[in-house]
């Protein structure tokens, strides 16, 4: 059994089937991991979207922005935007059971045998691993709840507050704790966001620094993988901290990691 990691799909079929077919990916035996963003922009949303659903049981996926933005206007919390390529998800003769599907995904996932942990756009320099898993499934309970969901996706969208803080209760709370793993880019130490700048690392906004940079970053020395970020291009110095949204929907390439040998292929987009 094999492990791969890929970067943000974005309704990109095809050069995730050209990276499959490269390493010979077997469903029945070797597993994919997906950093998010799975739908939306690309041209192929619904069939990336069946695929994905059918071999389920060898894929491991955590939910980007794009997927709760769908799920958001699926349940009628949110207009389509014009740049939102998901009428033909909405359309589809099963797509209560994608959307079904794709709500019981994580925002976090860890595989302690590995020492690996998944998220689409990072984990704020204040929390440990085990804050992390605990916030994260505050957010999936949500998701999962049919009482809890439409109040959690009436209030997804908004950039406060901006600042962790243990007292944060209701919508707010479960905002902020989504903004970290599905939106993050630059932060402060104490991990106050800055959602605006979507530049590269070398771009900070004066007082702020990619989440993953601080210095004193509680899970620093222990192995990350994100996408979201594709200004980053995949490249990222942090030790251990996998950048791999290499913008293949803005014409960029998509990329593939081997986790067990370490070794990157990428297909054009």
């Amino acid at each position: 059994m094999t492990l791969y990691a890929v970067g943000d799909l974005q309704g990109c079929l095809a050069p995730l089937q050209c990276l499959l077919k490269r390493v010979n990916f077997n469903p029945q035996q070797d597993k994919l991991w997906l950093t998010g963003d799975l739908v939306n922009r690309g041209p192929k949303s619904l069939e990336t979207l069946r695929f994905l659903y059918s071999i389920r049981h060898s894929i491991q996926t955590v939910l980007g922005n794009h997927d709760l933005h769908l799920l958001a206007v699926a349940h009628n919390r949110r207009n389509l935007k014009r740049s939102d390529t998901l009428d033909e998800i909405l359309r589809a003769p099963e797509r209560d059971e994608l959307l079904d599907w794709l709500r019981q995904q994580k925002l976090l996932h860890h595989d302690e045998q590995r020492g690996l942990t998944l998220v689409h756009a990072g984990i704020p320099p204040q929390w440990s691993l085990k804050k992390a898993l605990k916030r994260a499934a505050e957010v999936e309970t949500a998701l999962r709840d049919d009482q809890q969901l439409p109040a959690y996706l009436d209030g997804l969208y908004g950039n406060e507050p901006n600042q962790w803080d243990k007292k944060l209760k209701g919508t707010a709370r479960l905002r902020l704790i989504t903004n970290y793993f599905t939106r993050m880019r630059f932060c402060t130490a104490e991990g106050k966001l800055e959602l605006a700048t979507k530049e590269n690392a070398g771009n900070a906004p004066a007082g702020y620094a990619p989440w993953f940079s601080h210095r004193k970053r509680k899970m620093r020395g222990e192995s990350i993988l994100f996408g979201h970020w594709a200004a980053l291009q995949g490249r990222c110095d942090e030790p251990g901290v996998h950048a791999l949204d290499t913008g293949c929907v803005w014409g960029g390439a998509m990329t593939l990691l081997n986790l067990d040998s370490g070794k990157r292929l990428s297909c054009a987009c």
